[in-house]
């Protein structure tokens, strides 16, 4: 059975009249504390009723709706709702490729940045009520198209990357205030489009960097939402058309929707986002604690050994210096098991030297290669002064399933001469 009304096993009913007795006290304050709601929670197991209603308190759910985010928010986080599947779903758009993470949180609190993402949240719910209201059947599924272009390595700053993955964690599964899962959204043959008709959501995924990115994210999914991902490849747009009609597409993704004045991207419903400009900084840098801090003597080098085991990797750092400023460079080593010299070694990353005494650090590099790669912090230059680093890396794995599936996608895709 699937655990949905109408559909619910012996077990499942008595599953549910249990959680309708334990939260009987609570039920009254809960909106739209229906067997719909009380399912979804079912399914997801996520939190207790406390830390449900703890959760609306300090998110101030009641009237967030109406909260509005900074203008530097409101301008450059991307997304929004625009049009409806084809079962009558409501469709959200997030614009990964073109938003800018540093500059958005170099100008907003994560908090804030966080609040933003829960009202898309509440915002998607109104909608499937307001759906439902108009169809005359029960909506409680959210399509969400996730376009992945334009993914480089400035979206795997650290800082960035822990405020992705609890909005992530938001976006897939939902945010204690609306426990939800996922699964297949309608295909075109027909037994597969009604068992569609009883699935939660759909994520679509576009981009090259995307295993990596997905890799950091996927632990906050459920096993089932993970099987759940469909990634698009070469014909995307044309894909698309398969779960969105053509009227209910903007013409950016291969629709035929436009905005009012013919605008294809349908700038009246889905923001882009954009490079935020320095004018909105409230702050230089943001304030990091370092995994480890070591002295580097005058005229020596400190280096940092990574192993590669295979290539796609992304090796990422963040450091600062105390004393003056430090060189840094990446190297691949010629020979294993040794200590090698930087002459003796292949450049990768060009050495220079930062002023990481006055702004910290940060960056990412794909390994193209595997082997061992050397993070090198350089002092011998400076004959009369020691320096302190202080820094953090790491290794970020590519989901091999998700990167198997680019390239199946990659050998399908007709070639420009074709």
């Amino acid at each position: 059975m699937s655990g949905r009304v109408g559909d619910l096993s012996p077990q499942q009913q008595q599953a549910l009249a249990r959680l309708r007795e334990n939260l009987q006290d609570l039920l009254p304050t809960l909106p739209k504390a229906d067997d719909y709601f009380l399912l979804r929670w079912l399914r997801g197991e996520r939190v207790s009723g406390e830390e449900h209603m703890e959760f609306r308190k300090q998110y101030d759910l009641e009237s967030i709706l109406t909260w509005q985010p900074s203008e530097v928010v409101q301008l450059y986080v991307s997304g929004g709702l625009c049009g409806y599947d084809y079962e009558g779903c409501p469709v959200w758009f997030d614009i990964i490729g073109t938003l800018d993470p540093k500059g958005l949180l170099l100008s907003a609190s994560k908090q804030e940045l966080l609040q933003t993402r829960i009202k898309a949240c509440e915002l998607l719910l109104r909608e499937c009520e307001l759906q439902s209201q108009r169809l005359g059947r029960k909506i409680e599924t959210v399509l969400m198209v996730f376009d992945m272009e334009g993914l480089s390595l400035k979206h795997l700053w650290k800082p960035a990357v822990e405020v992705y993955q609890q909005k992530g964690s938001d976006a897939v599964q939902g945010p204690p205030s609306q426990p939800v899962t996922l699964a297949r959204s309608p295909t075109s043959k027909k037994k597969e489009e009604q068992e569609s008709r009883r699935e939660e959501a759909e994520h679509v995924f576009m981009g090259r960097l995307f295993p990596v990115a997905f890799n950091l994210v996927k632990s906050f999914m459920s096993e089932e939402t993970r099987r759940k991902i469909v990634i698009l490849g070469h014909d995307w747009k044309q894909e698309l058309t398969k779960f969105i009609s053509p009227d209910q597409l903007p013409g950016e993704f291969g629709g035929t929707m436009t905005d009012p004045d013919g605008n294809p991207k349908c700038l009246t419903k889905i923001n882009y986002g954009g490079e935020v400009p320095k004018s909105y900084y409230l702050r230089h840098q943001l304030r990091v604690q370092y995994e480890h801090t070591v002295p580097v003597g005058r005229g020596s080098s400190l280096q940092v050994d990574h192993e590669i085991l295979f290539p796609g990797c992304v090796l990422r750092w963040q450091f600062a210096s105390e004393g003056g400023d430090i060189g840094f460079g990446v190297f691949l080593k010629t020979r294993l098991g040794e200590r090698q010299r930087a002459g003796e070694m292949t450049e990768v990353l060009p050495s220079q030297r930062y002023n990481a005494h006055l702004v910290p650090e940060d960056g990412s590099l794909t390994c193209l290669k595997a082997g061992v790669y050397v993070l090198r912090f350089d002092n011998t230059y400076s004959l009369m002064h020691s320096k302190k680093v202080s820094y953090t890396t790491e290794v970020l794995l590519p989901d091999k399933a998700s990167e198997e599936k680019l390239q199946s996608l990659k050998r399908t895709s007709p070639s420009p001469t074709q």
